[in-house]
This record gives structure tokens, C-alpha cells and sequence, in this order.
């Protein structure tokens, strides 16, 4: 954030930094600019017309005049520029493209088959980008960032997908450099429950600065907010509790090459499993979903012994961050009351009181649009900071001096 106590005889902000004030979409003066950073008008002037130059702010209705001519405002301008936001799991993919202020100008909600491939999957999202772009009136130099989730580990400071268990061909991929090649944008690739919490939070509990949001669909997994920050640990793996160990699990194996596993025996696809064992004829969540509406003591009981097995992993996980709100996404929670409900009894027997006097256990408020508005929030976060305006502007003064 700028310094706005800077004085006159501190260095001079460039273009980027001075952005930093701008981006609340306040209207302002060049003479409060220069007041507020302690730099000369002209100087001023030199830096807004780098910010111009590159779409961010323009002039927008001229300040009340105290004699002469009113002096013209500057402010951001959202739609000037466009970001690209994308929740690809295992067989979906939500795309959005939106304004500088998160606002959504169009969205496709498709299926997909994530293990086909990383180049086929973002051969895909580059098409349904174009048609995006087309319906809006945009092309592609409008976009200047990426935000995407993925159904696995990621790196997140290379954006390479690390060893995913549902992902095959995708470990080591550079994603963001694939995408480069087509879109010139600066791509920013995260888990997608990471992706999630963000959307969550922002959306959810924007006045929470510790929640825990936790995914139940075809596997389990959990994003970290801690002071208001995303935690992703030092190989970005923090928050995933589907590879912790619980009793109930025994020795059933899981897909990750281990036993035992959380996500072995309560992740949609092992609650169907489970139910076929007992004669249900169900595959896939939305089977279970289904199968619970109609009230089957079965999948209910499944279901809610899920939301347990979840609950004691929970448990542990409250003792160590404290959360303030574990919120709950995911298809399976389309269950209803039923997985909460396992959930909150675990939780709320087996963790301390102190933790547990005001913590919150609810469905995720965001539903299934919270990766998809967290991506957004991730690439905006990115094209309205420094580093983000500075590659902006450095890009459009290399396109200046090749023309």
C-alpha cells in the first residue's frame, strides 16, 4: 500500500505505486494526488499519463470549482481492462470473465474430463475465453490476468500442478507458461479449494479474518485463512486433510498410494461405494444427493457418518489455527443438514470449549460459484498491485518503442 505520510523529499512513487491510491475508484484531483504523495504536479502528470496510457484510470466528471476552470478528476476505470477467472475440477469447468472490480460480464459452466490432459483442458479454456471475449465485445489484449483453480496440489509460486492424484499428465506441467503462448496475461494457477476459501471469504465472511473452508466432493480437502490470509505452508499443501489418517478407515486404501485415509471412506465417491455394498444402485454424488432426498435411512446414515469422519480430522484442525467459521462446500453437502450435522457432533464433543464457545459450523454461503469468485479476487489482487500495474506498463512502453 503507499505511504501516504511520504514528504517531498522522499523518492518520488512511480506509476505503480501511485495506482495503489487510485484503485479504491475515488475520483481525484492531480493536485490531491500530489498532496497526498508529496510529488510535483508535473510529476504527477508523468504518471497518470503512464496509467492512462494503459487503460486503468481516465478522466471521469470534473470537481466542483472554486474559481476558473474545474479541475479535472482521475479515477480507476474497471472495465477498461478484463480478468479471467477459472474453477476447472475433475469433470466441470466454470469460466467467467469479469471487470477490475469482480463484476462477471459473461460465465460458461461446462463439462470436462480434467484426466484427459493438461493441453487438451486448456485448449479448451482458451476456446471458451475467445467466445467470452466475443459475446462482450472484448479481445484478448483486454485480459491482463489469470486466475485458475485446479483439482490438486499445486506450486503456487511456478504454478506447475505437484504429483496430483486425479490429474494424469498434469504433474510438473507449466500452466502458466502454456497459457502465455496464447493469451499474453499474467496467469496466477492455485488448488481449487484454496481458490474456494478465498471466494468464500470474500464473498461469505467478508468481516472474518479466520475460517476454514473445507470441500466434500469427489475428494476432500480444505482451505486455511489466518489473519486474513490465505495459507498455503511452504510446498502450497497446507489444508489437506483428505490424506489424514482416521480410525474408522482401517486399512481401506486410497488413491494417493496410502491406507486409511479420510478421504478413502467419506468423499462422495466412497459414500457411494459404501452405499453399493448394501445394495443401492448408485455411483456418483449426485446419486447420493438423490438417494438421501428420497429419505433412504441408508445413504442418510452414510452421510451423516461421513460428516463424523470429517468432524475428527476437524477437531485436530481447530486445535491448531482456531478458526472463527469451518464453512463447508462441495457437492456432497447438498446433502442438506445431514453431513453438518456429523460434522458439528464430532467437533463440538472432542475439541476444547474456548474453541469451540462461538465457532460457527454452516454451509458455505458462496455455493458453487466460491472458486470461481475466488479466482476472480486472485487475478484482480494481482493486476491492481504493483508488481501487476508495473508489468502493464512495462509491457505497453515495449509495444511503443517496437512500433
Amino acid at each position: 500500500m503507499v505511504d501516504l505520510t511520504r514528504t517531498a523529499t522522499t523518492p518520488p512513487v512511480g506509476a505503480s505505486e501511485l495506482f495503489q491510491i487510485l484503485r479504491d475508484g475515488v475520483p481525484r484531483t492531480r493536485g490531491e494526488l500530489a498532496a497526498l504523495t508529496g510529488m510535483a504536479r508535473s510529476t504527477i502528470g508523468v504518471r497518470i499519463d503512464a496509467l492512462v496510457d494503459v487503460g486503468l484510470v481516465g478522466a471521469v466528471d470534473t470537481a466542483a470549482s472554486t474559481g476558473g476552470r474545474p479541475p479535472a478528476q482521475i479515477a480507476l476505470r474497471p472495465a477498461a481492462r478484463l480478468v479471467v477467472a477459472a474453477d476447472l475440477g475433475a469433470s466441470h469447468g466454470r469460466v467467467a470473465v469479469t471487470d477490475l472490480i469482480g463484476r462477471q460480464l459473461a460465465t460458461r459452466d461446462a463439462s470436462i474430463d480434467i484426466a484427459a490432459g493438461p493441453v487438451p483442458t486448456l485448449e479448451w479454456l482458451v476456446g471458451v475465453v475467445d467466445e467470452l471475449l466475443d459475446s462482450v465485445g472484448r479481445v484478448r489484449d483486454d485480459v491482463i490476468a489469470f486466475g485458475i483453480g485446479l483439482p490438486g496440489p499445486v506450486e503456487f509460486s511456478t504454478g506447475r500442478p505437484a504429483n496430483p492424484p486425479i490429474m494424469p499428465g498434469w504433474d510438473g506441467f507449466d500452466v502458466p507458461g502454456w497459457l502465455r503462448q496464447h493469451v499474453r496475461a499474467h496467469v496466477l494457477v492455485d488448488n481449487d479449494v484454496n481458490i474456494a476459501a478465498l471466494g468464500e471469504r470474500a464473498h461469505g465472511w467478508p468481516d472474518l479474518d479466520h475460517l476454514l473452508f473445507v470441500k466434500v466432493a469427489t475428494g476432500i480437502g480444505s482451505g486455511i485463512v489466518s489473519e486474513g490470509r490465505l495459507q498455503r505452508g511452504a510446498q502450497g499443501t497446507a489444508g489437506d486433510i483428505g490424506h489424514v489418517r482416521v480410525s474408522r478407515a482401517g486399512d481401506v486404501p486410497c488413491h494417493c498410494g496410502n491406507t486409511g485415509c479420510l478421504e478413502a471412506v467419506a468423499s462422495g465417491p466412497a459414500i457411494a461405494r459404501a452405499l453399493r455394498a448394501k445394495g443401492h444402485d448408485v455411483h456418483t454424488s449426485a446419486d447420493v444427493i438423490e438417494l438421501v432426498a428420497r429419505s433412504d435411512l441408508d445413504a442418510i446414515g452414510a452421510v451423516r457418518q461421513a460428516g463424523r469422519d470429517i468432524g475428527e480430522v476437524l477437531a485436530t484442525c481447530v486445535s491448531l489455527i482456531n478458526p472463527s467459521v469451518i464453512a463447508l462446500g462441495g457437492s456432497i453437502t447438498q446433502a442438506g443438514e445431514h453431513l453438518l450435522a456429523g460434522v458439528r457432533e464430532v467437533v463440538y464433543s472432542r475439541s476444547m470449549p474456548l474453541a469451540t464457545e462461538h465457532l460457527v459450523i454452516a454451509q458455505s454461503r458462496a455455493g458453487s460459484i466460491a472458486a470461481l469468485q475466488g479466482a476472480a479476487a486472485l487475478a484482480i489482487a494481482y493486476a491492481l498491485s504493483p508488481a501487476g500495474v508495473d508489468e502493464l506498463v512495462t509491457m505497453a512502453e515495449g509495444r511503443q518503442l517496437v512500433s
